[in-house]
């Protein structure tokens, strides 16, 4: 190297190249987050594994389709139940940590599964037991990575970041479940299972990859305010004090508790409409196969993924908070619509404008949040923000499946209504002036 070679200034290296300069593309630059987004990625085709071969190993020893709603129901209710512990823990740990002991965790449990499966002595319970325990596990990864993600691009860049994570779900989503129906039919469903269990093994590794700063301070710590137990000795708060801080501090907070809120009432409003309602509109009402259900899933998730792709490659637009508010009521209008619709293509239209909506929202909402978000307490925030999907979820599977024989028209209409209505009460409450 010459002296004029060594004096000069170095360019960073971009491996993505000329890729690497689109907006969307951007957050893969960074060598931290790009080792999250392989992990994910791979752990997340792992996870259509599971999904798969779950139900068919639990309809394949029983035969009921009640069997599988209690397995699901046994990993559904911890996850709910500790989210927001474990969000409290992303704002005491380094959530790195936390992921990676998340998946070093669902790793064994996996493989425990895959060799009872292997050898013939899997029993329903077993898969129940699992289930309680991979839910737990569940509430402090999701609120872990969710922390992870915003220190590892700017500020800038999270919506980008975001949307290429909700974009590869929705992409593994679309080609994972065909390929673990085509691996349980050639190698057994043991097989699936023990996939699942290296893809953890892997995302493991590549948050072992991450270079990131440790936890986050506490609240106490950056305030200087000393954090005495009953001996009157300095100590750390209790979980207890720290959630409960947290809740006043996020839902003391009017655009918070609006946010939160309006989470809530969509995924209680669309989560049972779409999973429920939609197949019983194919079945029932437009005597379809179960080709024209998958193209009618297939519409809203390349719907979703064109709102993903949009959200994380252009700018937050201007009067952000009016158009995120309008896309929510019109995605409600067109809930609604779907009960009326005469036929499943107009059904299929529907759907492609909502996926892009919520697709949109989904995104550009998270990366706010994120961004004007403490990073003391933006562990909690992102467990009370997914905390309405997790607990609304289960409950909108119940009440639609109430609903759906009796009227299936009133079903979609009743959702859509509430979407409409949260939205409003949203607008009301001047949350668009907010969300600058």
């Amino acid at each position: 190297m010459t002296e004029l070679d060594a004096g000069a200034p170095r360019r960073p290296i971009d491996p993505l190249g000329r890729l690497g300069r689109a907006a969307l593309l951007a957050p893969l630059s960074g060598r931290d987050y790009r080792f999250v987004w392989i992990g994910e990625s791979v752990s997340l085709l792992g996870d259509q594994f599971n999904t798969v071969a779950v139900a068919w190993l639990v309809l394949g020893l029983t035969g009921s389709g009640f069997a599988l709603g209690v397995i699901l129901i046994a990993a559904a209710i911890p996850r709910g139940a500790f989210l927001l512990v474990g969000g409290v823990l992303s704002d005491r740990i380094a959530p790195r940590v936390l992921a990676v002991v998340s998946n070093v965790l669902r790793a064994v449990l996996t493989t425990i599964v895959a060799g009872l499966v292997i050898g013939e002595r899997v029993e329903l319970w077993h898969l129940a037991a699992v289930g309680v325990v991979f839910g737990t596990v569940d509430a402090v990864f999701l609120p872990a990575i969710n922390t992870l993600v915003p220190r590892l691009v700017p500020v800038e860049r999270l919506a980008a970041a975001n949307a290429v994570m909700a974009g590869t779900a929705q992409l593994v989503g679309t080609v994972g479940p065909a390929l673990a129906g085509f691996a349980i039919a050639l190698v057994g469903v043991g097989a699936a299972f023990a996939v699942d269990a290296a893809s953890f093994a892997v995302a493991a590794v590549m948050l072992g990859f991450v270079r990131t700063s440790g936890r986050a301070p506490s609240l106490e710590e950056t305030r200087d305010v000393d954090v005495r137990d009953t001996d009157g000795k300095v100590g750390t708060p209790s979980i207890r004090s720290s959630l409960l801080e947290g809740g006043r501090i996020i839902l003391g907070d009017p655009v918070m508790r609006s946010i939160v809120v309006l989470s809530t009432a969509a995924n209680l409003a669309f989560t049972g409409a779409v999973v429920v309602g939609l197949p019983w509109l194919v079945l029932v009402r437009f005597g379809g196969d179960a080709l024209a259900l998958g193209l009618l899933f297939a519409a809203y998730g390349a719907g979703s993924l064109v709102g993903v792709v949009a959200a994380g490659s252009f700018p937050r637009p201007r009067r952000f908070g009016s158009i995120v508010l309008a896309s929510v009521i019109v995605a409600g209008v067109g809930l609604g619509a779907i009960g009326l619709a005469p036929s499943p293509a107009a059904v299929a239209l529907i759907l492609t404008g909502i996926g892009a909506l919520n697709g949109w929202v989904n995104v550009v909402i998270v990366a706010w949040v994120q961004g004007r978000t403490e990073p003391e307490i933006l562990g909690r925030t992102m467990s009370f923000l997914m905390l309405g999907s997790v607990v609304a979820a289960p409950l909108s599977l119940a009440i639609a499946a109430v609903i759906v024989d009796r009227h299936a028209s009133a079903l979609f209409l009743a959702a859509g209504l509430l979407v409409v209505a949260s939205g409003a009460v949203a607008l009301a409450n001047g949350l668009h002036r907010r969300m600058v």
